[in-house]
């Protein structure tokens, strides 16, 4: 798995300019599935993303986690974050895995985010526009091959 965490104040994904999620403080991911994901990269991703210290506490230090500040979570299917860029000019995607195999794996992620913090999210495949306000701005990425 594939994800970048921002950090923000506000966040809304919309479809053919209807708002399908929305939250304000918390964390905006963008997700992307790989096709030799396991249930420990799962396991893995939202240990590391519902523990991540990357909120201010009252000394203005990242001390605090989006559950300790009672956040939510705006999750986003992002297959490009497998794009390939090393030939040519055009992106290729054949890393990411399929979209039948992703699916299933992104809501099982989103379930699992959901049992400990309020999660919204966009519409698998679908042509999206996500506007955000990122706090700080703090942008992480993580990898689960990478730990």
């Amino acid at each position: 798995m594939r994800i970048v965490i921002q950090r923000v104040s506000s966040a809304d994904v919309s479809i053919e300019q209807k708002i399908v999620g929305q939250i304000d403080q918390g964390l905006l991911l963008l997700v992307g599935i790989g096709p030799d994901d396991r249930e420990e990269d799962l396991a893995y991703a939202c240990r590391k993303i519902l523990n991540m210290r990357i909120f201010s506490d009252t000394d203005g230090k990242m001390n605090l986690s989006v559950k300790d500040i009672n956040g939510s979570i705006l999750s986003i299917s992002q297959f490009t974050l497998y794009a390939e860029t090393k030939k040519g000019n055009r992106p290729a995607f054949t890393a990411a895995a399929k979209p039948e195999l992703a699916k299933k794996f992104y809501q099982a992620f989103n379930q699992e985010l959901a049992k400990e913090v309020p999660v919204q999210t966009g519409v698998f495949g679908a042509d999206m526009k996500v506007s955000l306000i990122n706090d700080g701005p703090v942008t992480i990425c993580l990898d689960t091959k990478q730990p």
